[in-house]
């Protein structure tokens, strides 16, 4: 049961990351605090992603993790489209919730869209700046490699999603909050990135096995 292939472990992990990414655009319209700095509670799963393309390319090339980025592609332009037929599909008569769903989930289909140019820009980025690492240390140093790669891709992705996510959402989120959001989180998102390194080493390492 467990004796799997190289295929197999990659659809394993096809079904996290795919899994991770729609997680962190359906949740991510919520807004909390993280040892005082803002952050959308996507933060939890978003990061996840760029753990596996990270193992990914490591193990199978860039290639198939670029085929992985087109697979969370997909799925986010799925979500869009059944978040619009949803929202504007005529509810029945005896429900009386149309006017709280509008408002949660109209949210949610601004943050998909947001989610969906960065996720795109970013993880090109990462999966990029990985390869370029690697020959570069000649297949070496895969902390190096790992972090170097994430952390600018986080600051890509960060500032693309924050800008069309939440900018002139409210009142609140002026020019102004947006730096002011971007800069801490991608602080969280850098120690994130900082921590799973270990998780990609046991990745590669159950990958190769």
């Amino acid at each position: 049961m467990f004796n799997l292939d190289k295929d197999q472990k990659f659809t394993i992990l096809t079904a996290i990351f795919v899994s991770a990414l729609v997680a962190a655009n359906l949740l991510g319209n919520k807004i909390t605090e993280i040892f005082g700095i803002v952050a959308s509670v996507g933060i939890f799963a978003y990061p996840i992603t760029f753990l596996v393309t990270d193992a990914i390319e490591e193990v199978y090339g860039r290639e198939k993790a670029s085929k992985l980025i087109w697979a969370g592609f997909a799925s986010l332009v799925l979500i869009i489209i059944l978040l619009f037929i949803s929202i504007n599909i005529s509810p029945a008569s005896f429900w009386q919730n149309q006017t709280e769903y509008e408002l949660i989930h109209s949210q949610t289909l601004r943050i998909t869209i947001a989610s969906l140019i960065a996720f795109v820009i970013s993880q090109k980025h990462d999966i990029w700046a990985f390869d370029i690492l690697r020959k570069r240390t000649k297949g070496k140093a895969l902390w190096l490699r790992n972090n170097a790669s994430t952390i600018v891709s986080q600051l890509i992705d960060t500032t693309i999603f924050t800008f069309l996510a939440f900018f002139a959402l409210t009142p609140e989120f002026t020019l102004m909050r947006m730096f002011e959001m971007i800069i801490p989180y991608w602080g969280l998102k850098v120690a994130f990135a900082i921590a799973d390194t270990p998780f990609v080493y046991v990745l590669v390492k159950w990958l190769k096995k």
